[in-house]
């Protein structure tokens, strides 16, 4: 026997026990080419230098704009009420002439006035030049290939805000270690037009991949409480004891997402393919260097914007990535630095676990992310 009659479909109410679970695993984090893409280059940033290691703080020009491709539900989180924060932890080593490696960490904690989601990202990549020689001035650029992978999880992510949904509320839902992973290759090529010019050029291509381990939910019927879990697209109630109803007490009942028109797997834990292509240019004189740069990136996701086109919501596959490096020289081994990033799409390129079908809506808005911090060179 059933929680309760199972309803005619409503596009309008398309189980939002499951959009519910969307929200709580993407939270509108920063959707995929890796981070700082924009000011790739062939060549080491210090020539003579062995490597460097820094660490910053990352913040929002303003707050987060969360807004959801279902029917508004009473008491979801006002529009504007987000906020982003994020530690983070970059180095680089040249393991010698030809060869580099690069990895960094990334401590993300984003909140829409109500619940909080924290994400860990991480990033590793090796970089080979063909050349161990510095380019001259008005010579043939380097050329290096880049190998890198790098993902974001957590390990769950929660919404406590009870959500209404037809024949029920939801209490919350719970998404345990959602999380993405990429392979990245990437090509790239730098001029040295000046002693104190670079000009870098790069081109790339990736795969990426959603997981997550269980979704899950409670609710309340009749006066008594239920755990709700998602196998695939079938959910299963279990009741929460003790519980006393005169109207008589249904102990477990079955459903299936599929008959809202919702596909579990594909809208939550998509895979896809992207490319990419960027130019930058560096300048150093004295204690001050300077970087700036433009990438264009566009992502070919299946399952998830398939089904988004065919109820008519947003579906976003391209951005602009605009960044901005200044660092001064404190002394030889230590210097100051401050970042900006802009992105026509809102944090598409650095956490692809924000971007479903519950939260595609958001990503149209523009954003600049701005990181100050430290870099120690060795």
């Amino acid at each position: 026997m059933g929680l309760t009659t199972r309803p005619a479909h409503n596009p309008a109410l398309r189980c939002r026990v499951f959009c519910v679970g969307l929200w709580a695993a993407g939270a509108l984090g920063p959707a995929a080419a890796a981070p700082l893409d924009v000011l790739l280059s062939a060549l080491p940033e210090q020539p003579g230098a062995s490597g460097y290691v820094e660490v910053g703080a990352e913040r929002l020009n303003r707050a987060l704009a969360f807004s959801s491709t279902a029917d508004p539900a009473p008491g979801q989180p006002p529009p504007g009420s987000g906020s982003y924060s994020a530690t983070v932890l970059r180095g680089a080593w040249q393991l010698g002439p030809r060869w580099q490696l690069s990895g960094g960490l990334w401590q993300r904690e984003i909140g829409d006035a109500v619940d909080t989601f924290r994400f860990l990202g991480w990033h590793t990549a090796v970089q080979y030049r063909f050349s161990d020689l510095q380019p001259a001035p008005g010579s043939p650029p380097a050329w290096a290939v880049r190998v890198s992978a790098w993902g974001n999880r957590a390990s769950a992510t929660e919404t406590t805000t009870p959500v209404n949904v037809q024949g029920a509320i939801l209490d919350t839902v719970k998404i345990s270690a959602p999380r993405d992973q990429q392979l990245q290759l990437d090509l790239l090529a730098s001029w040295q037009t000046a002693p104190a010019w670079t000009v870098n050029a790069s081109i790339g291509v990736g795969q990426v991949k959603l997981h997550y381990d269980a979704l899950t939910a409670t609710t309340r019927r009749n006066g008594c409480s239920y755990d709700l879990s998602f196998t695939g697209n079938d959910i299963f109630g279990q009741l929460i004891e003790p519980c006393e109803s005169g109207n008589g007490v249904i102990r477990q009942f079955f459903d299936s997402s599929g008959d809202y028109g919702v596909d579990v797997a594909r809208e939550i834990a998509w895979s896809g393919r992207f490319w990419q292509a960027g130019v930058n240019a560096r300048w150093q004189g004295g204690r001050w260097t300077w970087a700036g740069g433009a990438m264009f990136h566009q992502v070919s996701r299946e399952g998830v914007d398939d089904i988004l086109a065919r109820r008519g919501d947003p579906v976003h596959t391209r951005n602009l990535l605009l960044a901005l490096e200044g660092r001064y020289a404190l002394t030889p081994s230590l210097a100051l630095f401050a970042r900006t990033q802009a992105s026509s799409r809102l944090f598409f390129n650095d956490l692809p676990v924000s971007y479903n079908s519950n939260t595609s809506g958001s990503f149209g808005s523009k954003y600049a992310l701005f990181t100050l911090g430290l870099r120690g060179q060795f």
